[in-house]
């Protein structure tokens, strides 16, 4: 047996994307890791399954990591399963809805060939996100590595801790982030934003994603830095969030509006997977 898929990315996040519609497609643990393994199959930070809607939404789409675990939410790759549908001839709308595990989203595509993702409003308490705190804050202490850090704590479907540091080159990312991801405060793991504020209107961000690392661009990551920023009232509402692979655009009104993300969505390649 064979499987179809296109290799996508938003930035440098990359994607494996299946046609779930046109063929009913049932993905295996074993499949989902070769597909991510960037030596001996495809190599992706996820893989997105796009499938027949099961309620509102014009489809549905699933997203697994690269350690196959099926997460809830992703920014990057909301932009490019929406390129995906329209390239394939499954829809010829513009505007295009998806159920995901986090939530419906909606996303729009421009003239420009950049994607617009309406990623909902933020969820700052700490039971929506899921955070393990006695209140809701703005910040919150928390003991990682040896050291108290200061950190916001937001869900955009899936869960964000942002720091603010002064130099997001030097961050410690690597060392930091797969540390926060399994703190023990976060009962669903979390994805680390380490945020570097230039001005009102401007960010630099590096990600650490639970289940892949450090990736190029984080779309729900960008989300969240402006969501905390705001919170903190750093940031305006319209930045630039420049990260290693490019950069988002994220428009918040604040309070109780949506949250929009637009940026790209490349199609690299397509290929066929032998199962």
């Amino acid at each position: 047996m064979t499987l179809d898929f296109t290799k996508m990315h938003g930035l440098g996040n990359d994607f494996v994307v299946i046609d779930g519609v046109s063929v009913c497609v049932w993905l295996e643990h074993d499949v989902l890791n070769r597909l991510a393994d960037r030596h001996r199959g495809v190599g992706c930070d996820q893989i997105l399954l796009i499938e027949p809607a099961e309620g509102e939404g014009d489809f549905r789409y699933r997203i697994f990591n690269a350690d196959g675990a099926e997460v809830e939410q992703c920014g990057n790759g909301a932009r490019c399963v929406a390129r995906f549908v329209r390239d394939r001839g499954l829809t010829d709308a513009d505007r295009i809805s998806f159920e995901t595990l986090g939530g419906m989203i909606h996303t729009q595509l421009m003239p420009d060939g950049r994607v617009a993702v309406d990623m909902g409003v933020p969820r700052f308490e700490p039971a929506e996100i899921p955070f393990d705190a006695p209140a809701r804050a703005e910040r919150y202490p928390l003991e990682a590595g040896g050291t108290e850090w200061e950190i916001g704590a937001v869900s955009m479907g899936n869960p964000h801790a942002v720091l603010r540091v002064d130099d997001v080159a030097a961050a410690p990312v690597t060392e930091l982030g797969p540390v926060i991801e399994h703190h023990s405060r976060f009962p669903r793991r979390v994805n680390a934003g380490f945020m570097q504020v230039i001005d009102r209107d401007r960010i630099l961000l590096r990600v650490w994603e639970r289940g892949a690392g450090e990736t190029a661009a984080c779309g729900t990551g960008a989300c969240g830095a402006v969501a905390v920023g705001r919170l903190w009232g750093l940031l305006d509402a319209s930045v630039t969030v420049a990260l290693p692979g490019g950069e988002l655009v994220i428009d918040w009104a604040g309070a109780d509006n949506p949250l929009w993300m637009t940026g790209a969505a490349e199609t690299a390649f397509y290929g066929t997977l032998a199962r």
